[in-house]
């Protein structure tokens, strides 16, 4: 099945997340079956990177969002960890600092967009500014209401100037399934230090933050920056999903490795030219050597 298709958010359509259930899990009926898909896309993104590395024509942005508890964390450490981190670089947005406030609120954004070669992951990304700020009503409706326009209008200018592949994730769990990580958290010492007062402040606004990821969703879809709804329920599916249209998506850009930037037939000469005289010097030594043992002898 190729979730591309299946997850994708429509461009230009309207979007419901009522629509979506958050524990689908595309037929594949458990974590161990899920696991061989896994192992195989992992490996492919770990092929495909390298040769994205070397290829050098194209950058790839990836945005991953979803509700405190969805896996934006876990998602890093199961999917994007397959690739070499030479050419990786992930970036968590949190609070805006005092100067980041005094910017426009794509100011801190865009330094971390990525280079030929180069992938960027955003935890949490610009997003943010059409989520929380929306939310908790840090700006006025209309400056937050112009966000959705800047933000399409600077993915078409990473995208068009920068040769930008943009693939944003939006991690989808239910609300049930986000108190039962919360409790997870509770019961294991190891994921204690996750635990925020905020998790429980932020359930109250559920349904705020539901029509706020449906707006962004349905207004930033676009067909070279598109949205995918990821049922997330399932943390296994939430991995391979990710994994398949990321390694997919690599795959369809046709990359290979440059030629040589230096004439072979010449190098070729130069490495015989040292081998023999550094072969000859080995011989050399390994007979004086030799000699010294005999007259020790």
């Amino acid at each position: 099945m190729d979730f591309r298709k299946t997850l994708l958010v429509p461009p230009g359509k309207t979007f419901r997340l009522k629509d979506i259930d958050p524990g689908y899990h595309g037929g594949i009926t458990s974590a161990q079956e899920a696991a061989k898909h896994l192992d195989r896309y992992r490996q492919k993104l770990t092929d495909m990177q390298r040769l994205f590395y070397g290829d050098r024509n194209h950058a790839l942005l990836i945005v991953l969002q979803g509700i405190d508890g969805a896996g934006k964390d876990g998602t890093c450490w199961h999917v994007i960890s397959a690739m070499d981190p030479q050419g990786v670089k992930v970036q968590g947005f949190k609070q805006p600092t005092p100067a980041e406030k005094d910017h426009d609120f794509l100011w801190r954004v865009h330094p971390h967009a990525p280079g030929k070669g180069e992938v960027a992951v955003f935890n949490r990304s610009h997003y943010e500014d059409v989520l929380v700020a929306r939310v908790h009503k840090l700006v006025p409706k209309p400056v937050w209401k112009a966000r959705y326009d800047f933000i399409n209008d600077w993915e078409r200018l990473l995208h068009k100037d920068n040769n930008t592949t943009i693939l944003k994730f939006f991690l989808y769990i239910s609300k049930d399934e986000q108190l039962a990580r919360f409790k997870e958290r509770l019961d294991d010492p190891a994921r204690q230090w996750k635990i925020s007062d905020s998790d429980y402040k932020e359930r109250d606004f559920w349904d705020d933050y539901i029509d706020a990821f449906e707006d962004a969703l349905s207004r930033c879809s676009q067909k070279h920056a598109p949205w995918y709804v990821i049922p997330a329920n399932h943390k296994w599916f939430r991995n391979l999903a990710v994994s398949q249209i990321i390694a997919d998506t690599m795959d369809d850009m046709r990359l290979e490795l440059p030629k040589p930037g230096v004439d072979l037939a010449q190098i070729r000469k130069l490495y015989h030219s040292a081998a023999q005289a550094e072969g000859g010097k080995a011989k050399t030594v390994k007979s004086g050597k030799a000699k010294a043992a005999k007259k020790k002898s």
